[in-house]
């Protein structure tokens, strides 16, 4: 047998080897991911659930994955509450707020450490990054100290107050947004700002001209971030704000209808999915931005 011949039925079985693999490969990929959306929507569905039930079936010994009687007067009265409705608009004004503030601060700051270079910039940088890392844990008792230094000294009460969650959040979301965005901003090319610098443009004409349309993306990411932290913060709400009127909703949901060792499960579980439904609806429309400005963000420096 000729070399060519040996050839001709060697390439037909390398080839069907490569398409068992292949075949063999996407299957397994579909086990995993079948089991991968179990695992993380299981939670989600029990709770949609139990929000689909009355106390009484709560409490009684049934099929916890089945409504025999579903009701929707968890949703109805959490909806006509006064008191939910105040937690909702805290949520809502904070976090809208603490977005403006941060990508107020993470912009020029990211423009001026990924571009405008100067002497430890590159520290200063890995700086605002290692400031995300530390612990909520350890931040709030400082924050209490300076609380009370204010206090002192200005007669300003920043304890339980709702806007004064505007002046914490941005210590969670600025450091990791201004990271985000120096990657981001650091994959630009260089000759756009030499073009702009020979057109006679300033920093502040490239920053507003150029890099924002550019890394639209990483700013879309950065803001998601900003606003998915200071909406779903819970230590530092707690910790700062006691009055119902002053609560946020994931704090407000579970002094209000926790009481005692009485749960009411019903309105719990539905308050916490109209709690996660801006979220999830502001991921639903602006995932692919969400995801370009995390690679980007990952990759890049």
């Amino acid at each position: 047998m000729t070399q060519a011949a040996t050839a001709r039925q060697t390439v037909p079985v390398r080839k069907g080897s490569i398409q068992r693999s292949r075949r063999w490969a996407l299957t397994w990929s579909y086990v995993f991911l079948v089991l991968f959306a179990v695992f993380f929507l299981m939670p989600p569905m029990h709770m949609f659930i139990t929000s689909l039930k009355s106390s009484g079936e709560v409490a009684a010994i049934t099929n916890p994955w089945w409504v025999f009687a579903p009701t929707l007067d968890n949703y109805a009265a959490l909806l006509g509450s006064s008191t939910y409705m105040t937690f909702f608009r805290n949520s809502a004004v904070v976090s809208l707020i603490v977005v403006v503030v941060t990508m107020l601060i993470s912009i020029p700051a990211a423009f001026a450490l990924s571009r405008m270079k100067f002497w430890g910039s590159t520290s200063l940088a890995t700086g605002v990054f290692l400031t995300y890392l530390v612990p909520d844990t350890l931040l709030f008792i400082p924050l209490f100290k300076i609380f009370a230094f204010v206090h002192e000294h200005t007669g300003i009460e920043l304890i339980n107050h709702w806007w004064a969650l505007i002046i914490i959040y941005p210590t969670l979301s600025v450091p990791f947004a201004t990271w985000i965005l120096i990657a981001y901003f650091a994959s630009i090319p260089k000759e756009l700002d030499e073009a702009a610098l020979i057109d006679g443009a300033g920093y502040l004409q490239m920053l507003v001209m150029i890099f924002i349309p550019v890394a639209l993306p990483g700013i879309i990411a950065a803001t998601i971030f900003a606003f998915t932290v200071s909406w779903s913060q819970f230590l530092y709400p707690l910790a700062f704000t006691t009055s119902t009127d002053q609560l946020v909703l994931p704090v407000g949901i579970i002094t209000t209808l926790i009481k005692g060792d009485v749960y009411n499960w019903g309105q719990i579980m539905a308050g916490a999915l109209l709690g996660a439904a801006p979220p999830l609806i502001i991921y639903a429309f602006l995932m692919d931005y969400y995801i370009a400005g995390l690679t980007a963000g990952a990759t890049k420096g």
